[in-house]
């Protein structure tokens, strides 16, 4: 049913003709965090299709400059723009699916998923006060664990990533003195002991041959590349693991599902089971736009992931958009115009 309504409502909204669509490749660029998704897509929409997407993990920060020059034909960030920058720049934004960031460490003696962390001792690491994994923060919530004394090895992203934006929006909700030396950036000023790398993969590369690393990833990477992740402590005072479940709670417990609102950081939301740095990837479009036919064929390329693309996002722990907000979404691509101000009329994938 939701699907036949989405298909209904791009035909109210966009003008669509309902026949199987034939439209160009396309070139997107940015997060680096949503590629293992976007890839995926791309296999699927290719064999269903014919056409393929061309994308370049350059990060957040590069993915946003790129769409904003013109260079891409979309852009894509882990973050959402403020509407005054949206404005500004003569953007449209939308989400696509909804993930967490989740420590990932190299630690000898602990499996996978034992050790816990709080937001004092995440913060603690990343702000030098912690440097061995057998300090006394970290070991109060780990009791049963035998913490190895060995130097922890701060790992961050060196590029601009939304990973980073999403991490650091998390820190600034759960520590005064984080907010007021660093706040939430998408590229942070680390300190000399924090070893910064360019991308996820060149992070999770470090992390695996780092003894007492720890670093941070989006879920994906850590599915993928069987990474050990910590357990955090979230907002209602529990412990929890990064999946579907802890990420849907988060989700849940904002206003994303109340009001449609897709601004809003979904970091330290409230639950027993919320993931607290759980976050979304988003699109970036031309809201005027000069390439029609290209800009139609990225805005045809995700109604067909929202309509099709389930069961490859649940493979890799993604979860989907509300209802609410896809309808938003569908609202939002009737917006975008070409440059005599005609909006674009593009055609829906029927099975």
């Amino acid at each position: 049913m939701l699907k036949y309504l989405f298909v209904l409502s791009c035909t109210l909204v966009l003008g669509v003709s309902h026949v199987t669509a034939h439209a160009a490749d396309i070139n997107g660029a940015g997060s680096t965090a949503a590629a293992p998704l976007y890839l995926k897509w791309d296999a699927a929409y290719n064999k269903k299709t014919g056409n393929k997407l061309a994308y370049e993990l350059v990060g957040s920060s590069a993915g946003i400059k790129k769409i904003k020059e013109g260079a891409t034909d979309f852009g894509a960030s882990d973050a959402p723009m403020s509407l005054a920058d949206l404005k500004k720049s003569n953007l449209l934004d939308f989400p696509t699916v909804i993930s967490g960031v989740v420590p990932i460490i190299n630690l000898p003696g602990i499996k996978d998923g034992e050790l816990r962390l709080t937001a004092e001792a995440i913060t603690g690491i990343y702000l030098g006060k912690i440097d061995k994994w057998n300090d006394a923060v970290i070991a109060r919530d780990n009791p049963k664990l035998t913490l190895p004394n060995l130097r922890i090895v701060p790992l961050a992203r060196a590029d601009g990533s939304g990973t980073t934006y999403t991490l650091t929006d998390y820190f600034s909700a759960v520590s005064p003195e984080w907010k007021q030396q660093y706040g939430r950036n998408f590229s942070i000023a680390w300190q000399a002991e924090i070893k910064a790398l360019k991308g996820s993969n060149d992070l999770v590369a470090a992390l695996k041959k780092t003894p007492g690393a720890i670093g941070y990833a989006e879920f994906a990477y850590v599915i993928e590349n069987n990474l050990n992740y910590a357990q955090m402590k979230n907002r209602d005072g529990q412990y929890v693991r990064p999946d579907v479940n802890s990420f849907s709670s988060a989700l849940a417990n904002s206003n994303w599902k109340t009001t449609g609102n897709f601004e809003e950081m979904l970091t330290d939301k409230p639950g027993s089971g919320s993931w607290p740095i759980t976050g979304a990837t988003y699109v970036y479009v031309p809201r005027v736009t000069s390439k029609p036919e290209q800009t139609k064929a990225v805005i045809q390329f995700f109604t067909w992931a929202f309509m099709e693309g389930d069961t490859i996002a649940n493979s890799l722990d993604y979860v989907r958009l509300p209802d609410n907000v896809q309808a938003r979404v569908v609202h939002e691509m009737g917006n975008v115009v070409d440059a005599s101000g005609k909006q674009l009329a593009m055609p829906v994938f029927l099975k």
